[in-house]
């Protein structure tokens, strides 16, 4: 399995940034080949300390192998995605990829 986590801090000042880049995701990403599963949403607010409450949205992607997700990259869908969703909106983002 390997896993893909995305962090997203959106642009200041860009009117439902977060809602825009999930309509995004879904849109363009979760239909893309080799998704096994599509999870997005909005930080949830934590009590604990250890909790980073610092970005807006997370995306947690798996596919069954690295050469998958290295094929999902390279995607016209994905592409898509960065311009007309991820660009848009988003100032930073962060990849956390693993595998086991």
């Amino acid at each position: 399995m390997f896993s893909h986590v995305v962090i997203f801090w959106m642009k200041q000042g860009v009117p439902d940034a977060e809602d825009k880049l999930i309509a995004g995701a879904k849109e363009f990403l979760e239909p893309i080949p080799g998704v096994l599963h599509f999870h997005i949403g909005k930080m949830a607010p934590s009590h604990r300390d250890v909790v980073d409450q610092s970005y807006q949205v997370a995306l947690n992607l798996v596919f069954p192998d690295k050469a998958t997700q290295d094929a999902y990259q390279q995607d016209p869908s994905h592409l898509e995605f960065v311009e007309k969703a991820f660009k848009p909106n988003c100032e930073r983002v962060v990849v956390y990829d693993f595998q086991s």
